[in-house]
């Protein structure tokens, strides 16, 4: 394919995604409880333009475009003032799109999570430190690895290549996995975050297979969890009602290592489209999904542990 034909490509496919974007959604429901300042959201992704920033030729699904100007929009709506933007699986281990939405969000309210490889070298990862990186993610749900050994070698690599600089490793993986490498995640060296309660189900209750790892991992400070994305456990929509009791175990086994996110702008891989074809965001009302962590967490202390607390350790905001 020449190059000018990708260029057209590239812009037809950034006019479709940016007429489906979500920035079109409806204003989400406000706060029911006081926001503290400083709270922040730890698992956004943006998706700029495709004609300047491409997608992986790779991916699994095609989002439509959500800007970094979406997503301030976004924060004003829910009163938070710091967020984490991840590189998703759309992008491979290029975290240009990543790199772009921290700076024009700007260090005091923006840090990120990179994909790399094992090519990257300590230079590189020195400019994504300067520029706003503080951990790396470990995609093994996307990228199908659901091999507790491969798991596991992957998760390693990923320490060795951070583990000098005092960042963290994100996995998203499955519970099934968390229970299998529970002795080696028990002795990382560097902290551990996992993505969107492990991967548990809400109808499923805290006795599902697998989830008294994740707690004890908590428990024992060895892991954080994001609480974030309550939609991708749950089927019950709009409040998802089910994961309270999964929150709430969590919460209480140790409120130091749980943090909170949206999963903006909803990612929907579920829809079994052609790779190439825009799939629609799943729609989600972040104002009802963010009132869900009163329920949570009644207590407003807590409330702050999660959401001003313990996200300023991990990602080092100032």
């Amino acid at each position: 394919m020449t190059t000018r034909r990708r260029v057209m490509q590239a812009a037809a496919l950034g006019a479709a995604a940016m007429a489906t974007g979500p920035a079109r959604a409806a204003t989400p429901t406000a706060p029911s409880f006081e926001i503290p300042a400083g709270a922040c959201d730890c698992h956004v992704h943006v998706f700029p333009d495709p004609a300047r920033f491409p997608f992986f030729a790779g991916r699994s699904y095609t989002p439509p475009v959500a800007t970094a100007a979406d997503l301030l929009q976004l924060q004003r709506a829910l009163k938070l003032d710091r967020v984490v933007i991840v590189t998703p699986s759309v992008y491979g281990t290029d975290n240009r799109a990543t790199l772009d939405g921290i700076r024009e969000l700007g260090p005091q309210r923006a840090r990120g999570i990179a994909v790399i490889d094992g090519s990257a070298t300590p230079a590189q990862l020195d400019e994504l430190h300067q520029a706003g990186i503080r951990g790396v993610r470990v995609n093994l749900e996307t990228a199908g690895v659901v091999d507790p050994a491969a798991s596991g070698q992957k998760l390693k690599a990923a320490v060795d290549q951070v583990k000098a600089r005092g960042w963290h490793v994100q996995t998203y993986t499955r519970l099934s996995i968390i229970e299998a490498l529970k002795d080696q995640l028990m002795q990382m060296p560097v902290p551990l975050v996992v993505d969107h309660f492990g991967g548990a189900r809400g109808e499923l209750g805290v006795s599902q297979p697998g989830f008294a790892s994740l707690v004890d991992l908590v428990k024992a400070g060895k892991a954080y969890v994001k609480i974030s994305g309550a939609y991708r456990s749950s089927n019950a929509a709009p409040d998802f009602a089910d994961v309270t009791p999964l929150a709430q175990a969590l919460i209480a086994a140790n409120p130091d290592r749980i943090v909170w996110g949206t999963d903006w702008p909803h990612p929907n891989t579920s829809l079994q489209k052609p790779a190439t074809e825009i799939s629609e965001p799943v729609p989600i009302d972040d104002g009802l999904l963010l009132n869900q962590l009163a329920k949570w967490a009644p207590d407003a202390a807590t409330r702050r542990k999660i959401l001003v607390d313990n996200p300023a350790r991990l990602y080092g905001f100032g």
